[in-house]
């Protein structure tokens, strides 16, 4: 069972003002917030965000579980609005399964997210 995941970036300001818009439209929340992490999660925290100088991000994908299709849109285009790149947008996918609907932004460090919908 995976407890949490941690993402490196260089500027905590910043990834906090992508990560608020795009997963709020999840359901998720702030439950951890101070000078050096904040941690997000609908029930509890469990992606923490932590600035740290030359932070790279290479090869990174997190992948993200929405409640439904309205959502995945939403904490995309709340991404790319706040600092993030499209890497693919919101459509249906064979990827993860049947009946999957995805999209894909890169937070301004070079994070790939995925938020998904499907596939079961």
């Amino acid at each position: 069972m995976l407890h949490h995941i941690v993402l490196e970036v260089s500027d905590l300001d910043r990834a906090s003002r992508f990560y608020d818009a795009m997963l709020s439209p999840l359901g998720w929340r702030r439950h951890t917030n101070s000078e050096e992490a904040i941690g997000y999660g609908i029930s509890r925290p469990v992606l923490f965000i932590t600035e740290r100088t030359g932070a790279r991000a290479e090869g990174t994908l997190v992948s993200l579980g929405a409640p439904g299709i309205a959502a995945v849109k939403a904490a995309w285009e709340g991404g790319c609005d706040s600092g993030g790149s499209n890497v693919a947008q919101p459509g249906e996918t064979g990827a993860h399964g049947s009946g999957s609907y995805s999209a894909f932004v890169r937070d301004p460090d070079g994070h790939d997210i995925e938020i998904t919908v499907g596939g079961e």
